[in-house]
């Protein structure tokens, strides 16, 4: 049983898309079911990243007169997925944040799921039970698994998975993001996990893709991938710091 979501007054949900016309209707309809039963305020955030198709159209005729709570942030170019959710967030106004890919691979229901632990956690993320992807793809995601845990020392599961909710204050934390890619998901479970934030993982479920082209899974961005992990392990020890606590009892 879902519990009570009622201790979030507002939530924003950021979906990032590249020419998923095809997918966006079905995606933002149940997004705005979903958002309903979280918070009375509610946003969709759709970051438009370079999208030459109808995206953007197709989404606000999706949403007919609820379009008002649809935000739109464009990229003229493709700038890729972790530019893309993170321009979203820093436009997003809600008290709490969640994203959740535009491809339709995700149902918004689950966010639901999510967001009832806000309350004994502040960031919890999914985690695909089952991937409903090539072969190919779900041995990539375990081997850049693997490498996250040994140099981050990050015990999570599925670090990449695209459906997570937050409260403001872990992005906050967390800001400026380093990372351009979807490494921004490890630097989020990163960086929150040393400051001392609650983290909590649920498995949902993951469905395969109706309409579109799939991204990733070639070997360039594949080996660039391998690459940024380092890269970023080394950035981060030297550029950051967890943020400096006061003690409860110390205010």
């Amino acid at each position: 049983m879902v519990k009570s979501t009622a201790s979030i007054d507002s939530i924003s949900l950021v979906i990032p898309a590249h020419n998923e016309a095809e997918n966006i209707a079905g995606v933002v309809r149940d997004s705005r079911e979903a958002l309903l039963k979280i918070a009375p305020d509610w946003e969709i955030v759709l970051v438009d990243d370079g999208s030459t198709d109808s995206t953007v159209a197709v989404a606000r005729e999706a949403l007919g007169d609820d379009a008002k709570n649809l935000t739109v942030v464009r990229h003229e170019r493709k700038s890729g997925y972790g530019r893309t959710v993170c321009d979203g967030l820093r436009a997003a106004r809600g008290s709490a944040l969640a994203f959740m890919d535009g491809d339709g691979q995700f149902k918004a229901e689950d966010l639901v799921t999510l967001a009832s632990h806000l309350d004994e956690a502040d960031l919890v993320g999914g985690w695909r039970t089952v991937r409903a992807d090539p072969w190919q793809r779900s041995v990539i995601s375990g081997v850049m698994n693997i490498l996250v845990r040994t140099l981050y020392g990050l015990n999570v599961k599925d670090v990449d998975c695209g459906l997570k909710v937050m409260r403001r204050e872990v992005f906050a934390d967390a800001s400026p993001i380093l990372a351009k890619s979807a490494l921004f998901n490890t630097e989020l479970y990163f960086k929150a996990r040393r400051s001392g934030l609650r983290v909590r993982q649920f498995g949902v479920p993951h469905y395969p893709r109706l309409a579109g082209r799939r991204s990733g899974g070639r070997l360039i961005p594949i080996l660039r991938a391998v690459r940024d992990v380092i890269r970023l392990r080394v950035l981060l020890a030297r550029r950051w710091s967890p943020p400096v606590r006061i003690a409860d009892d110390a205010r």
